[in-house]
């Protein structure tokens, strides 16, 4: 029977596992498919507290020796599914083995939906972005394009003009789905370009395998256009990795987890949610770390209970 086990390695699961650690529960936390999550292909981080850079593979290192240093342990195994049989929740893994433990953290994330052409995994964090907040700052008088029509593409495009010489707004309907009061700031920004109805079909390359440009397709016409650019920043949503928990945790329409306000307590008492799986907004991850933190100590309360 263990004490507790902590579902992810991300800033929110490897945060959990320092806490809980130190609080003397030799949390068993599953990496899963990804260990370290989304962070890991961060070349480079900047808004992290306590480090002027330092990329995403080190800063993820540094967690987990941290963690284990206090008795955590990690295993590879991802979770498949889990149980509740009276105080006890039985943990699913892929490698078959089922495992009781008194309680559970939940810190799987949210991965950002990917471009769905070939040549995107090859840019991927060298030039192609999921977040503009973590990486917008990489591109300063540069040229960089973002791909979506919603109120994130927006945003992320009204924000990377702070630093960014252009952006451009690429989108496959003819329409946005965005709230036209946000569309009416991006229009009175001389900094923002349009191309509308377009799709990406393929990304260009430099000599050293970063972005230098991509080809747009016109959804209308067929017709092909090539652009320079030196980032690509995707805004068409995240994915949040709960699959496994959804027959017992209750969620919302997105696969996001249901929390008790003011806490991370999920509607099952003993299992407890944190970071990317709980967050529709914000998505940084010295927030995912902080909400770990909560979820260690709320799960520290309920065992002691």
């Amino acid at each position: 029977m263990e004490k507790l086990i902590i579902a992810g390695s991300g800033p929110a699961g490897a945060t959990a596992a320092i806490y809980s650690a130190r609080a003397l529960l030799n949390p068993l936390v599953f990496e899963g498919p990804a260990p370290g999550g989304q962070l890991i292909v961060s070349n480079e981080i900047e808004n992290y507290p306590g480090f002027e850079s330092i990329s995403g593979f080190e800063l993820l290192a540094k967690f987990k020796a941290q963690a284990e240093k206090f008795g955590a342990r990690f295993e590879s195994a991802s979770i498949t599914g889990i149980e509740k049989n009276g105080d006890v929740i039985i943990v699913k893994t892929d490698d078959g083995r089922a495992i009781e433990t008194e309680s559970l953290i939940i810190g799987s994330g949210a991965i950002a939906r990917r471009l769905p052409i070939e040549t995107e995994p090859l840019f991927y964090g060298k030039g192609v972005s999921g977040c503009a907040t973590c990486d917008g700052a990489f591109y300063r008088n540069s040229k960089v394009l973002v791909i979506g029509g919603g109120n994130t593409a927006i945003e992320d495009a009204l924000f990377l003009t702070r630093f960014a010489a252009e952006v451009t707004i690429v989108h496959r309907r003819d329409y946005l789905r965005a709230d036209p009061i946000e569309i009416e700031k991006t229009k009175s920004n001389e900094k923002i370009k349009w191309l509308i109805p377009y799709t990406i079909k393929e990304i260009k390359g430099d000599a050293n395998g970063m972005v230098a440009g991509a080809v747009l397709s016109n959804v209308e016409t067929g017709e092909d256009t090539e652009v320079e650019c030196e980032g690509i920043f995707t805004a068409i949503g995240h994915i949040p990795q709960t699959d496994a928990f959804k027959d017992v945790i209750a969620m919302n329409d997105e696969g996001l987890i249901n929390i008790e306000q003011g806490s991370t307590k999920t509607n099952i008492p003993g299992i407890f949610a944190c970071g990317d799986v709980i967050d529709p907004v914000y998505k940084q991850a010295v927030i995912a770390a902080g909400t770990g933190c909560m979820a260690a100590l709320d799960a520290q309360k309920y065992l002691e209970k």
